[in-house]
């Protein structure tokens, strides 16, 4: 079980992620590819989100791939989760180029191991010294591998989801889809049809610019889903990140749904159909943890990750012990009946059934839940572990854990500071019963965070 992070040299929390033409150059994706060839031999499949510079890359990590003697299947542009599934169900890996939520002029790869999940921390370490070391297994030129377009192999992962739910539970509703401009455009809008939506979309043009909104799904960046919601009297919308392994909801009324009051509603019904175990990173809000003590459920936590999740939901099971349900408090959710990834097409046709199931609204399913406040912030410094250190000590009279960062817990409140994997930032997350505590909390943590860095 993941119990701790490993420092990697390249990889963050989820891949490798850079500034197109800075940090990210087709060189090094190109030895990327190389590097997992020399790794991983056999067929492997790869796909892109929108971004304009995804065609760069893709033919970059293809060479790569292709000079270290494997066959290569392009898959063309999908979800990462789509690609997950297909290589889960017929490749010896894969290799997805996507920055997920990061703005337009970064992208990044994920590197997908042949059980469909993203590669562990041990063997991305092995990886990385391949990348770095350069001692590639390149093939002469009898012997280098074949490449494929395949495009319509996407069609397998949405009949997948699609089929996972008997019947057309979704028929007689409306939904509005804002996929971002991203991948998501050729597969939810698909998939909530075939479960019966009637569906209306958004910003779902591919279109790696992203005119419409940022590939981070955020309440202010929503407010045209949510006026489409209320006007067309949808159930309700939900909108993708950049690569559309997470998703976002927005209720009938037209209001943002927290992402951890979403993963709450989900684990409610999943644990009202069986009892098991909930796997879920440090950083999920506390409400997640109470509904699944209500639901008699216990909850394993994790370093933030969904790869770490995902690692420690199969090594529970592995263990003999049931695992219903994973994932993180961002709208990225893990269903383990269909694959053990981040899913935001899964993500969107189980809300359908759940409102199909309970004939209640979504509005007020997020009522019935326990009431928590929660404060996302965040400080562009290069100092995060002379920060984490210094707070550690500000903090060392109070209850703490280690699993990723630092969480304090304070009275009715905890808080989790943590250094980001993607970027050069602190992420900050307060999470308290009452919302004046909160805010106490956050000042407090602010004002101490001002005085290390001067």
């Amino acid at each position: 079980m993941i119990t701790k992070k490993i420092q990697k040299r390249l990889f963050g929390t989820n891949g490798v992620r850079g500034i197109t033409g800075k940090e990210l150059t087709p060189e090094l994706v190109m030895k990327i590819g190389a590097s997992l060839g020399t790794m991983r031999k056999g067929r492997i499949a790869v796909g892109r989100d929108t971004r304009t510079s995804g065609r760069t890359y893709i033919n970059a990590i293809k060479s790569g791939l292709l000079a270290a003697g494997c066959d290569v299947v392009d898959c063309g542009i999908l979800p990462t989760p789509a690609l997950q599934y297909l290589v889960k169900e017929q490749f010896d890996g894969g290799a997805m180029i996507t920055a997920s939520h990061n703005p337009p002029e970064y992208n990044g790869i994920k590197i997908i191991e042949p059980d469909g999940t993203e590669m562990g921390d041990e063997e991305t370490l092995k990886l990385e010294q391949l990348i770095f070391d350069e001692p590639f297994s390149t093939h002469t030129w009898d012997h280098i591998g074949h490449d494929l377009n395949a495009p319509r192999l996407i069609e397998k992962y949405i009949t997948a989801v699609a089929n996972h739910f008997t019947g057309k539970p979704g028929r007689g509703m409306t939904v509005v889809v804002d996929p971002g401009s991203g991948p998501a455009c050729i597969t939810t809008p698909r998939i909530l049809s075939l479960m019966g939506c009637n569906v209306i979309t958004i910003n779902c043009i591919l279109d790696g610019t992203f005119p419409g909104r940022l590939p981070e799904p955020s309440e202010e960046g929503l407010q045209n889903l949510s006026s489409l919601v209320v006007s067309s009297g949808a159930v309700f919308g939900i909108a993708h990140d950049g690569d559309a392994d997470r998703a976002v909801f927005i209720d009938e009324k037209g209001q943002f749904v927290e992402e951890n009051q979403e993963f709450a509603v989900v684990a409610q019904h999943i644990c009202r159909q069986s009892k098991g175990t909930i796997v879920t990173p440090v950083s999920t809000g506390q409400i997640v943890e109470m509904i699944a003590k209500k639901e008699n459920c216990p909850i394993t936590f994790t370093p933030v990750g969904s790869i770490y999740v995902a690692r420690t939901m199969l090594s529970l099971i592995d263990q003999g012990e049931h695992v219903i349900f994973g994932g993180e408090g961002n709208g990225g959710l893990i269903f383990p009946d269909h694959q053990f990834c981040r899913d935001g097409g899964m993500s969107a046709a189980m809300m359908v059934l759940i409102l199909a199931s309970t004939g209640k609204k979504l509005s007020g399913l997020v009522k019935q839940l326990p009431k928590r406040h929660i404060i996302k912030d965040k400080i562009v410094t290069p100092q995060g572990e002379k920060i984490l250190e210094a707070l550690g000590v500000f903090y060392s009279q109070n209850p703490i854990d280690r699993t990723d960062g630092l969480k304090v817990f304070k009275d009715d409140s905890w808080a989790l500071i943590r250094s980001s994997g993607t970027e050069p930032i602190l992420r900050i997350i307060i999470d308290s019963e009452k919302r004046e505590t909160g805010i106490a909390f956050h000042e407090e943590l602010k004002q101490e965070i001002q005085k290390i860095v001067q």
